[in-house]
């Protein structure tokens, strides 16, 4: 049963994070991305992200013990982390413009930060 109920948490909170920053990374993103890269990257990576900050970040800062310095801490290294994959995935060695990789990295920052906030 505890984990069905994880399962619930797990797939919940993924479903809220890409419904609430999706919207960021299609208005955001660069160009030269289409709107099916987009959507993509919206749902691949807080598929990346979500598990580590929901199913290990527990492990490193006890939320119960920390709160604060877990969301902090939490929130940070997935906004690294997507921004690394989403560069290495999308941006890497295609010649964009530096603006476009700036803009990109920026997008998904700010996509992380709408979904903490909210």
């Amino acid at each position: 049963m505890m984990a069905r109920k994880l399962a619930q948490i797990v797939l919940g909170g993924y479903a809220l994070s890409v419904l609430l920053e999706t919207p960021v990374l299609l208005a955001g993103l660069s160009p030269v991305h289409s709107w099916r890269r987009r959507v993509f990257a919206g749902l691949w990576l807080n598929a990346c992200s979500y598990p580590l900050l929901i199913l290990v970040m527990p492990y490193v800062i006890d939320p119960a013990v920390a709160p604060k310095a877990y969301v902090f801490v939490g929130e940070v290294a997935v906004a690294l982390l997507e921004s690394m994959l989403f560069w290495l995935a999308f941006d890497r060695d295609q010649g964009y413009p530096r603006r476009y990789v700036a803009r990109d990295m920026v997008t998904v920052v700010l996509a992380n930060v709408t979904s903490y906030l909210l």
